[in-house]
């Protein structure tokens, strides 16, 4: 099936770090694109936190440097478990947004641990202060603005889809969909609502939340939005990283990306039923839902560093001027001489899942030179996806794995995850999977297709790594292991 009228779309991407508006025309090339960063927040270690008039500024001024001369639909995908909370009213903040990264909700996790597996039957996901649920708990408890709110029937709580939603509609609409409700903690999968047997653990009320539509359809329309019309309808949300999973073309069961941003995630496509035992390695989300109702599944494993411990190299010890030059400095040696590092800058997350693991160098010795410290990260994050990989092996073989995101142009990165996985990764031209693939959802939602099957004859695979049978990476692969046993401890 072809669309052969005209169709333009505008993306936003609203990420950790930063908000990417991209205009697609109807050929789905980039006609504009622009990002702009906002600040991260750090007031105590392990919080992470952003200010929510950061991330609508970010959004505003990336709209206006692409000036988009005609949009006919709007497609929005965002960071996923980061929760927001606002007055329903005004649509002021009540208090900054407690990012995906933040770990101050791991003492009631540790509370909670005899709820584990109720929790998981419910909601296919660890208990962990990852997701949302344990942030909205600390905020009730911690901030009077958030609890005073709650208790007067003002409250509003949600990811950022929610709140960019509102903002986009000036507060007409609040709504979210599956793929970014089922990591709240507080969503059962398997009824489709927000349950308040989940939230009463955490002290929620469930009402707080927003109603949940499928992911693809007319969610509203844009109203006073700088650089924008009213009017222009808004037609697809996604998690970003199930944007990415779809802008791969991973749209049937067993095929699989990795999307290499601040962390790494990787996803595989079960199909449309839900696994009859869970995965406590591993976590089991939606991937969308569409129109008609049905729901496709995703197995989920998520690192929680990668990009950022390459950025920790430039912002934190100044190994690097930036991070595109890791590759350069890393091949400036032949190896990592013994240099082990654990990523555990925001605690361990899949198949491990401690989020009071911090990071750690083993190895080290006068010879170690800082080149040596940079190799030894990336060789990092290619173990740590090759255990979340074995993990989703054992419930379905993965042939070869597709992957996008900034790390991913690393090409001695690559290499090494190829090598480090034993199956050939398949890197795209496009690398920016997530924008494209809400782009391919909102194309959907707003009807210029009738579903994704057009999705997968738009890829086009730049490069195909075939992993070295004999490659170092198994040998460091195993020393990395014994260094995990002893973080873990």
């Amino acid at each position: 099936m072809k669309y052969t009228g005209g169709m333009n779309i505008l993306t936003i991407d609203q990420g950790t770090t930063g908000s990417t508006v991209s205009w697609w025309g109807d050929d789905f090339r980039v006609r504009a694109q622009a990002n702009v960063d906002f600040p991260q927040y750090f007031p105590q270690s392990g919080w992470v936190e952003h200010d929510l008039e950061d991330i609508w500024h970010s959004v505003c001024q990336a709209i206006r440097l692409v000036v988009p001369e005609h949009i006919d639909a709007i497609g929005l995908t965002n960071q996923r478990e980061t929760v927001c909370f606002w007055d329903r009213t005004t649509m002021q903040a009540l208090g900054r947004a407690l990012v995906w990264q933040d770990r101050r909700g791991a003492e009631m996790c540790d509370r909670l641990k005899e709820h584990t597996g109720f929790i998981q039957g419910k909601t296919g996901l660890r208990l962990d202060p990852y997701f949302s649920a344990t942030k909205i708990a600390w905020a009730l408890q911690n901030w009077p603005d958030v609890a005073s709110a709650a208790k007067n029937g003002r409250l509003r709580v949600g990811t950022i889809d929610t709140y960019m939603l509102a903002r986009l509609t000036q507060g007409a609409v609040f709504a979210t969909e599956p793929s970014n409700a089922c990591r709240t903690m507080c969503f059962d999968t398997r009824q489709g609502i927000f349950s308040q047997d989940l939230c009463s653990l955490f002290g929620i009320d469930h009402t707080w939340f927003a109603a949940v539509r499928p992911s693809f359809g007319h969610f509203g329309v844009t109203k006073s939005v700088p650089g924008l019309p009213d009017g222009i309808p808004i037609t697809a949300i996604l998690g970003d990283q199930q944007a990415a999973l779809l802008g791969q073309g991973c749209i049937e069961p067993g095929m699989a990306k990795c999307t290499f941003g601040t962390g790494a995630f990787m996803l595989m496509h079960m199909g449309y039923e839900r696994l009859k035992q869970p995965r406590h390695d591993l976590l089991e989300s939606i991937a969308w839902k569409d129109a008609q109702g049905r729901t496709a599944w995703v197995l989920e494993g998520s690192a929680f560093s990668a990009g950022s411990a390459i950025q920790w190299l430039c912002d934190g010890l100044q190994m690097l001027r930036s991070a595109e030059e890791s590759e350069h400095i890393a091949l400036s040696v032949p190896h990592s001489m013994g240099v082990i590092f654990v990523p555990a800058l925001s605690g361990l997350g899949a198949p491990f899942w401690d989020p009071y693991a911090r990071g750690a160098f083993f190895g080290l010795t006068r010879g170690v030179q800082s080149a040596h410290m940079v190799r030894a990260v990336l060789e990092s994050i290619a173990c740590q996806n090759a255990e979340i990989l074995d993990a989703m092996s054992q419930v379905q073989p993965i042939v070869s794995l597709r992957v996008d995101g900034g790390a991913s142009a690393n090409t001695l990165l690559m290499q090494m995850q190829a090598d480090c996985l034993q199956v050939p990764l398949d890197r795209p031209k496009n690398i920016e999977a997530t924008s494209f693939g809400i782009a391919c959802a909102a194309a959907v939602g707003a009807g210029f297709w009738q579903d994704l099957s057009f999705v997968p004859g738009l890829i086009q695979i730049a490069e195909r790594l075939l992993p070295h049978a004999h490659s170092e990476m198994r040998a460091i692969r195993d020393a990395w292991k014994q260094a995990v046993k002893r973080v873990l401890l």
